[in-house]
């Protein structure tokens, strides 16, 4: 197998080398080059081709967001943005993997590891490199359930990479009065809060990052708090519980874990999806979501960024019905609806 070529975008010569470095110790990879600034970097795109992007997010010139943008309409190139883990950082890497990033990673700060930061590095440019990236197109914002009448029912989502674009379409759908959702997402605790802000503002329900007794119901989204704790549900009509047990499949929080949790708690009155990301993770929670009653959805393979977890998903039997973010929104939202039923 070839290696992975990839070019380095950063308008820092120390955050160059740093990536550089980290990138270069695993045989996979070759970095092909470097660029401070976009237009240096549109160069390097056109004459390197390379097979993956690392993508600073505030750069001279031009943001790395307007340079996405231009890479995702112009030459579709998985990107891996790395971002500051400020608040600045968040927000615009949030913008930016829903332009069409394939993930992010953080900037270690001068108290962190460099193996960790490498690590999480290569797996994230070896996951980008497989990802499948499309031209930019508008995306059509789904038609809001507006007749909707719930059925008491409870739905959990578990995702990875491209999780975000494929979480903003689903709860485009859902109506203010939505079943009670919790939704487990792999990304840096400090994004985490600006992602439930975007996704409130976004869609109709009220979401939120989850806390320990938050209650579970209609209208209401929780989102498990990134890097930090896994997010279960205790008990029925049920609430939020947060743990901080190790991680499962190597995250937490684990969309496994919450997946349990809710076969457990809600059994056949709970709905499973699970999207796009690379690995394992929610494979098996699912499976005993589907044991214990529960309505269970994955995303398609045309319609993932990275066909990892869905994929698990299905080859297990936890899967009973694939389809892209939108068709899953309607078929959720059918199962939960008083008046109707996925055909």
């Amino acid at each position: 197998m070839s290696q992975i070529r990839v070019l380095v975008v950063d308008d820092s010569a120390t955050m160059r080398g740093l990536i550089t470095a980290c990138l270069r110790r695993d045989p996979a990879i070759e970095v092909v080059g470097q660029a401070a600034e976009p237009l240096q970097a549109r160069k390097a795109i056109k004459d390197l081709d390379p097979d993956v992007v690392t993508l600073d997010v505030e750069m001279p010139n031009m943001s790395g967001v307007d340079f996405l943008e231009k890479i995702m309409r112009l030459r579709p190139t998985p990107v891996v943005m790395v971002s500051s883990l400020t608040q600045r950082g968040a927000d615009v890497t949030l913008q930016a993997l829903e332009i069409g990033a394939v993930d992010c990673v953080g900037k270690p700060s001068v108290a962190d590891s460099t193996e960790a930061f490498g690590a999480e590095l290569v797996a994230k440019v070896k996951a980008a490199a497989r990802a499948r990236v499309r031209a930019r197109a508008d995306r059509k914002t789904p038609e809001v359930r507006g007749d909707f009448r719930g059925n008491g029912a409870l739905i959990a989502i578990g995702a990875s990479t491209g999780g975000v674009e494929a979480l903003i379409t689903m709860l485009s759908a859902f109506p203010a009065n939505c079943p009670a959702t919790v939704i487990t997402q792999h990304m840096p605790e400090t994004f985490t809060r600006s992602f439930a802000e975007r996704l409130n503002r976004m869609s109709q329900p009220t979401v939120q990052v989850a806390f320990e007794g938050a209650p579970l119901a209609p209208g209401h989204v929780y989102v498990a708090p990134g890097g930090s704790s896994h997010l279960e549900v205790l008990g029925s009509p049920g609430v939020c519980r947060l743990s901080d047990r190790p991680p499962v499949n190597g995250h937490r929080p684990s969309v496994d874990v919450m997946f349990h949790s809710v076969a457990q708690a809600a059994g056949a009155a709970a709905v499973g999806v699970i999207l796009t990301g690379m690995g394992r993770d929610g494979a098996d929670g699912l499976l005993a979501m589907r044991r214990a009653g529960a309505q269970t959805f994955g995303q398609d393979e045309a319609s993932c960024v990275v066909y990892g977890m869905p994929k698990a998903a299905a080859e297990s039997g936890a899967v009973v019905r694939q389809g892209s973010p939108a068709s899953l929104a309607a078929f959720v939202l059918d199962t939960c609806d008083t008046r109707a039923r996925v055909s």
